[in-house]
């Protein structure tokens, strides 16, 4: 629907429909959620919309990709209850999230960088420190204490681990009970051993800790590393990340646009 109407022109709600690829109960549900100011009734009770109305839906339409459906809903819900300073603090917030999400991004590329290539894993005695006090039989002991354990190939315990990254193993552990890392359990010792991959989740994570990140903004990224089955298989999540962030902030400029359009009808 373009903004060639005559502001005094009347549409059914089939014409404000067609004019957007709606169907006629999307646009009464639109209404209905305060997304479309109130229509006028004919005598006869049939809805009739103006072009004031078309200009609310293509703000509506046009901010749904930058800001998501519910905040789209929101910002419209907001204006048409005059509240327009509300709508704004909504928009505000967005970009605020977005431009967080740019950092996340900046900081995840910056840490694979500064990732130096994996050494081989190292075996050796397990040097857990801290409060845990187990048996031998699944569980940990406590410091310089329980026989020297070897770990299976291609494994390293935890306090070889944590000497490597320079941090002390109780990080290690609390990084464990978030999900940062998943270290199984030898099953003649129960020590912690850490593969490969864990390896990679801890040097990963502990780059991001550097940068100021907290563990609940670590956990989506490590996520992300494993499902994309590595570093460098998450290469190609990170561009598609990057167009999705630029599509978000170029979606945000368009639904700015019509927004500023439809408060100057209004």
């Amino acid at each position: 629907m373009g903004r060639n109407l005559q502001s005094g022109a009347r549409l059914r709600p089939v014409d404000l429909a067609r004019g957007h690829g709606l169907s006629t109960q999307a646009v009464r549900n639109y209404e209905a959620a305060g997304i479309l100011p109130a229509a006028d009734r004919t005598p006869h009770g049939y809805r009739t919309y103006t072009p004031l109305h078309a200009g609310a839906l293509r703000a509506f339409l046009a901010l749904v990709p930058g800001h998501g459906h519910q905040t789209a809903t929101s910002i419209m819900r907001a204006v048409h209850r005059g509240a327009v300073d509300e709508a704004f603090r909504l928009i505000d917030e967005s970009h605020a999230q977005l431009l967080d999400d740019r950092r996340t991004l900046q900081a995840v590329e910056r840490a694979l960088r500064d990732l130096e290539p994996t050494t081989a894993p190292e075996t050796g005695t397990e040097t857990e420190t801290g409060t845990e006090t187990e048996t031998g039989t699944g569980a940990e002991p406590g410091a310089g204490s329980g026989p020297a354990a070897v770990s299976a190939p291609g494994g390293t315990f935890i306090g070889p681990l944590a000497a490597r990254l320079g941090i002390r193993p109780a990080t290690l552990r609390t990084w464990e009970r978030a999900g940062l890392v998943r270290p199984r359990r030898d099953p003649r010792t129960g020590y912690r051993v850490y593969d490969e991959s864990d390896v990679r989740d801890a040097r990963l994570t502990h780059q991001l800790r550097r940068g100021g990140y907290l563990l609940e903004h670590i956990a989506p990224v490590i996520a992300q590393v494993r499902s994309a089955g590595g570093l460098e298989p998450l290469e190609a999540t990170l561009r598609d990340w990057r167009d999705r962030l630029s599509a978000r902030g170029r979606a945000m400029l368009g639904g700015a646009a019509e927004l500023a359009a439809y408060l100057g009808e209004r």
